[in-house]
């Protein structure tokens, strides 16, 4: 049986907060933990950004990094390893004897958070290099199989244009957003496509940018493609100021005890 189709997000019809809490709680807590999302909640944000790739045995989990040893302190590429040793590790330690202990997060976890707390999230396809597609096809799936129909889905972003098109594979409902870090134009692509061509081409709903490089231009071209305006990491307020005065759609933000989310 072919599951529903995820409920309809587009320019139109855009059903996330504006501000978005990067890594669940920025850098207040150890970042994509669960105990990260549960100290957003506890400061009244409702939209959680964190990132995801899959184990050896191909368990969807948070974290940024390919290999281990800045959050965990342990040696290693995360995508080479087995789950049952992931699960072990102590993701919480380095950031503060508090979070000792604070355990790598499986994706059904934070799913589990997030509907429960009738929250949003935004889930980034961090995959380990070389499982661009895999990744995208793994979280797409686990989301068909396991996400509400009736509940508006994560918002799927990814620096890797293969991510997104496999994730589309899977389940085109599923809505799509672009990471840039800069407006990279065709020739630097390697694929005859820039950036907004790009997002384009994958039919995303969004481009998220880094901060420094939204414009007022910027943010004119994309709603006039009926794309929305994304920005991340927003820590300063007279940046974000002037991001909301574009007229910005989302900010993504490390500074969850300072910035109230609306």
């Amino acid at each position: 049986m072919t599951a529903a189709p995820a409920l309809a997000v587009s320019f139109d019809h855009w059903p996330y907060p504006r501000w978005v809490a990067h890594r669940g709680a920025g850098k207040q807590a150890p970042e994509n933990t669960l105990a990260a999302f549960r100290l957003g909640a506890s400061h009244g944000w409702r939209m959680f950004e964190c990132d995801v790739k899959f184990s050896a045995d191909e368990q969807l989990f948070l974290l940024h990094d390919a290999t281990l040893d800045r959050t965990t302190r342990a040696p290693g590429i995360a995508g080479e390893i087995g789950w049952n040793l992931l699960a072990a590790l102590d993701a919480g330690g380095w950031h503060s004897p508090a979070y000792a202990g604070e355990p790598l997060p499986r994706l059904e976890s934070i799913v589990h958070f997030v509907l429960a707390t009738g929250s949003a999230l935004n889930i980034e396809i961090k995959p380990t290099p070389g499982s661009e597609a895999r990744t995208g096809e793994l979280v797409a799936r686990f989301l068909q199989q396991r996400w509400p129909r009736d509940v508006a889905p994560p918002l799927l972003t990814s620096f890797k244009p293969e991510s997104l098109a496999a994730a589309r594979e899977v389940d085109p409902s599923l809505p799509r957003g672009l990471l840039v870090d800069t407006l990279w134009t065709a020739d630097e692509s390697g694929t005859g496509l820039d950036w907004l061509a790009t997002a384009r081409s994958l039919d995303c709903v969004a481009v998220v940018t880094n901060h420094k490089v939204m414009t007022a231009e910027v943010c004119r071209t994309l709603h006039q493609s009926r794309l929305r305006a994304l920005c991340y990491t927003v820590n300063d307020e007279a940046e974000a100021a002037r991001l909301l005065a574009l007229g910005v759609d989302g900010l993504i933000t490390d500074e969850v005890h300072r910035f109230k989310p609306d």
